[in-house]
């Protein structure tokens, strides 16, 4: 059905244009050549009304009026040809003037219906088409008006139909350039309307004016009015009609083609002026060309006033996506650094900067599609949970800040903890329940704006210059209180200067450590795990230390965090695998090699790409059987999932067995059991200390021996110190025991030793 529409239209306009462009080989003025055009012109309405009753347009109504006007304007034509083959001659004006402009009105009513669109009132669009109804007005007023309001010799009838037919014009052009100049009329059934009506108001301007000096002889200024009524018909026809059209382009676009025409009709006035000057100077249509030229003036001034108020519109909606996250919709980095520098001019506001806990992991196990709808909820719920004039922005990343002006100290700590909570409740996203958590920092202006003897001091106006300062500085001393709670665990802290000088004695650990890695200050030490009763050495647990050569030896405690947070514990890790495998091989080699080498890994090192392939590759290149190793792992480590769970799985492929250290002292010990393929359990020694005692001590210690081996894991109990715990612990089950009554880390553990000393450290 559609193949035929889409024939019927283009066939009828192919056809209908070669019959239009043929009527001048008609002898003009003859009986055929009227009968020729009356019968294109008859045509014309019948294939209108045709489209419109196949097409049925939702704005039918409208095309029905402008269908009656086509009709009325061929019945013109008709009366017309019928007058002057009766009367010999076409007196003026008679009935077919009536008809035609009857049709004017018609016409301009269904085109401005038709050309209305569906979006938003186009002021601009409007004042286009009124700049070139007056230009195309102006010339019918030098032209045609102005003469015929002169010459008194007429009959007043006559005159009032000589001036109607360019009032109506005008009237055409208006609705034509109003359809012209909104954006989406830019369908084919409105296209071919609008170049109708176009050919139809040329052809009328040379008619009107080749009459008035009796030049006029047909020809195909009547071919033109022809291919008008065949366009309209084509319009009709056109599948695109049966719905308005709707919005979807720009609608105050402005292109170069009605800037061309704008400033052409712009220019008419003095052109006009020009033209009479030369011609003939004395008869000037002064007030007319300066009604008109101030006419277009003002038209003009108010477009040009619409281009500005548009500029500065789009400019504050520019300036508005520019100080927002297209993500989350919160205030960007640019727009808070903006606020806090407002606020701190004016009073002392806090600053809260968030930094999301697991929030890598959520990106690592189930991509950033669902990240981001992790981070958009997490906007939500801080823009839920602000107080009135506080400002909440994304920094980067699954970094926030929280702006509080006019907020006490207690109140800003107060928040800090309520936002917390609101982040750390399940967040649905991708089909999952995630869970993250957030390390908050507090900051304000506290010392910034003092000076001497005016302790207290708020910034005045001469001050401001400082105040960008301030700004950076606040926010800097929140950064320092974030990493301080993400070091405390996940919590909130307030910046204090004892945190700089943490920070900094961190970045020279972090430096020192780095060399010392190079230059041989690191070392590893042996701690034993045996069986019981016996005391037979079944595993080893390698441990890090580090001999400064001024500070002498620091602990594991203090120096490890600092390499996971500055992510050299990655490298460190490395050397750490690389020299308890090797050191495993070799005592292999002398026959002394207990059973398993354990070595612990952190979180840090199981969330970085290709951290089993590294694995992989230590032991290929020291020969060491994949079944021999032990991998220690935290609970907290594999809690969040993502690539640690899946590098844990890697591991677990290729015959790495798995333990899992501390066990007990996590938050779902016994669930991460379920997902997490772990072969030793290594009970924290908080549950092995008190276990000779009577009563409830011994109770979660029975209840873990009991877990293991209920789900045929192997239980190793840590932090065995006297004879009467391995007694107690061996009567309750335990067959692995690890701790100081077995043996202190040692570079050379008893087991190895030869006549070589051992260093018990």
């Amino acid at each position: 059905m559609r193949n035929v529409r889409v024939q019927l239209w283009s066939g009828w306009l192919v056809v209908a244009i070669i019959a239009a462009l043929c009527f001048p080989l008609v002898p003009d003025d003859s009986v055929p050549a009227k009968i020729y055009v009356n019968t294109v012109g008859v045509s014309s309405v019948l294939m209108l009304f045709v489209g419109i009753l196949r097409n049925r347009p939702e704005h039918r109504g409208a095309w029905l009026l402008f269908g009656s006007g086509v009709a009325i304007f061929v019945a013109g034509d008709i009366t017309y040809d019928v007058t002057e083959l009766w009367l010999g001659e076409y007196p003026y004006p008679y009935w077919a003037d009536a008809l035609y402009l009857c049709a004017y009105p018609m016409l301009f009513a269904g085109l401005s219906r038709l050309g209305r669109g569906s979006g938003d009132r186009d002021r601009g669009g409007l004042i286009d088409a009124a700049v070139i109804s007056t230009g195309i007005g102006l010339v019918y007023w030098v032209f045609v008006v102005g003469p015929t309001l002169e010459d008194a010799g007429s009959p007043v009838l006559e005159r009032l139909v000589t001036i109607g037919y360019p009032l109506s014009d005008v009237l055409l052009t208006a609705a034509t350039a109003r359809m012209l100049t909104r954006a989406e009329n830019r369908t084919p059934s409105l296209r071919l309307l609008a170049i109708g009506a176009m050919l139809m108001l040329t052809c009328d301007l040379i008619y009107t004016t080749m009459s008035s000096s009796a030049e006029y002889t047909g020809g195909f200024v009547d071919s033109g009015f022809l291919m008008a009524y065949i366009s309209w018909a084509a319009a009709a026809l056109h599948p695109s009609m049966r719905q308005r059209p709707r919005s979807g382009v720009e609608a105050n676009r402005v292109g170069g083609r009605r800037l061309a025409i704008l400033a052409t009709c712009s220019l008419l006035a003095p052109g006009l002026l020009v033209m009479q000057g030369v011609q003939d100077p004395a008869n000037i249509a002064w007030a007319g060309i300066g009604a008109g030229a101030v006419t277009l003036f003002l038209l003009v001034l108010a477009r040009t006033w619409g281009f500005v108020k548009q500029v500065q519109a789009q400019a504050g909606q520019l300036e508005d996506l520019a100080m927002h996250d297209e993500l989350t919709g919160l205030s960007n980095r640019r727009r808070f650094e903006r606020r806090l520098t407002a606020a701190l001019a004016e009073g002392s506001p806090h600053v809260l900067l968030l930094d999301l806990n697991g929030f890598k992991a959520v990106n690592d196990r189930f991509g950033h599609a669902v990240g981001d709808e992790l981070l958009v909820v997490v906007a939500q719920r801080l823009s839920a949970e602000l107080p009135a004039g506080a400002l909440a922005a994304r920094m980067g990343g699954d970094e926030f800040a929280v702006l509080l002006p006019g907020i006490s100290a207690d109140a800003a700590e107060d928040l800090a903890g309520h936002l917390r909570a609101a982040i750390h409740r399940p967040v649905r996203a991708g089909g999952q329940d995630l869970l993250v958590g957030a390390s908050v920092g507090i900051a304000d202006d506290t010392g910034l704006f003092r000076l001497p003897g005016k302790p207290g001091r708020h910034p005045r106006d001469h001050d401001l210059p400082s105040v960008g300062h301030a700004a950076i500085e606040v926010l800097r001393r929140a950064d320092v209180a974030m990493y301080a709670a993400k070091a405390d665990g996940g919590r909130h802290r307030r910046y204090a200067a004892v945190l700089d000088d943490q920070a900094g004695e961190e970045a020279r650990l972090s430096a020192e450590l780095r060399a010392a890695l190079d230059s041989g200050e690191l070392f590893l030490v042996y701690q034993p795990i045996v069986d019981l009763p016996h005391g037979r050495v079944e595993a080893v647990e390698s441990l890090i230390r580090w001999q400064h050569p001024e500070r002498g030896l620091i602990s594991p405690c203090d120096f490890i965090p600092v390499a996971e947070r500055t992510g050299l514990i990655v490298e460190l890790g490395e050397w750490i695998l690389r020299t308890a495998c090797a050191q495993h091989v070799e005592w292999r080699r002398r026959g002394v090699a207990p059973r398993r080498m354990g070595v612990n890994v952190s979180a840090r090192q199981l969330a970085e790409p290709g951290f089993a392939g590294m694995v992989a590759a230590v032991l290929a290149e020291t020969r060491m059987a994949p079944n021999e190793l032990v991998v220690e792992v935290t609970e907290t480590a594999v809690f969040g999932g993502g690539a640690a769970v899946r590098a844990v799985h890697e591991l677990t492929e290729f015959g790495v067995e798995i333990a899992l250290d501390d066990f007990g002292t996590g938050h779902s010990s016994l669930g991460l059991l379920q997902t997490l393929p772990v072969r030793v359990l290594k009970v924290d020694k908080s549950f092995v200390e008190n276990v000779t005692l009577a009563g409830r001590h011994a109770v979660i210690a029975t209840s873990l021996i009991q877990v293991a081996n209920g789900l045929g894991l192997v239980a190793v109990a840590e932090g065995v110190e006297t004879a009467e715990q391995a007694e107690e612990l061996y009567r309750i089950g335990y067959r692995r025991a690890q701790g100081y009554h077995f043996g202190h880390p040692a570079q050379v553990p008893e087991f190895a030793r030869n006549e070589a000393s051992t260093s018990k450290i």
